[in-house]
């Protein structure tokens, strides 16, 4: 797959006035990377439909919101906290879902774990008491950007404080942008806030910088 037939399958974000920038194509690795590197995203399976979306919802890693009830278990330790440990296991329970369908189909689970594998996804893990997986976040980080895919709890707010965790991880990487595609109830209480696709696309550009992956520093504590 070469630079020139990604640029000819994609719309280009910065000309193109729709959200839908592409249809078809596959969850390769070099597919994946390209599209987010351009602040585009898969959203469905069969087909595969690719989405840069205006306006865009974002974290300020430095303005999070966190519920007194969550920050109190953070203090207490009440759930044991790992990174890339059961990035699979997160991808699946992410895409449960009780009463709807998912996005997260399983050719999203097999591109991502490639990603995963090469570096460039990454998971949170939350653990209860019994050192069962109550809760997690993946995402994909390239440079100082993160684009958090999904979150799930299976206790009361593990997910999020996956999540805090995440952000600190974040802030102490130097991280300049976190993606959050678009808003939802959750995000919003969280201080999610929606740019225009262009400011959007100009700080994607800014936190790329030399798009290595990212290596995570271990906990402090």
């Amino acid at each position: 797959m070469t630079q020139r037939s990604l640029d000819q399958f994609f719309k280009n974000p910065r000309t193109w006035k729709e959200d839908l920038v592409a249809v078809g194509g596959d969850f390769s690795v070099e597919r994946l990377l390209y599209a987010y590197k351009r602040g585009i995203f898969p959203w469905s399976e069969d087909p595969i439909r690719w989405y840069c979306l205006d306006p865009r919802a974002i974290f300020d890693l430095q303005r999070v919101h966190f519920s007194k009830t969550v920050l109190r278990k953070v203090r207490q330790g009440k759930f044991r906290i790992t990174f890339n440990e059961a990035f699979p296991i997160v991808m699946q329970a992410c895409s449960y879902r009780e009463k709807d369908n998912t996005w997260i189909t399983p050719g999203f689970i097999e591109g991502y774990l490639e990603l995963h594998r090469m570096g460039w996804a990454h998971s949170v893990e939350v653990w209860n008491a019994e050192n069962i997986l109550v809760g997690g976040v993946y995402g994909v980080a390239i440079g100082k950007f993160f684009a958090g895919e999904s979150m799930f709890s299976f206790e009361s707010d593990a997910g999020k404080v996956g999540l805090y965790h995440l952000f600190e991880k974040l802030r102490q990487s130097g991280f300049a942008l976190f993606d959050t595609q678009q808003l939802n109830h959750v995000t919003w209480q969280l201080g999610a806030y929606e740019i225009p696709k262009h400011s959007y696309l100009d700080r994607l550009e800014r936190a790329l910088g030399d798009s290595n992956p990212w290596i995570i520093p271990p906990s402090l504590d």
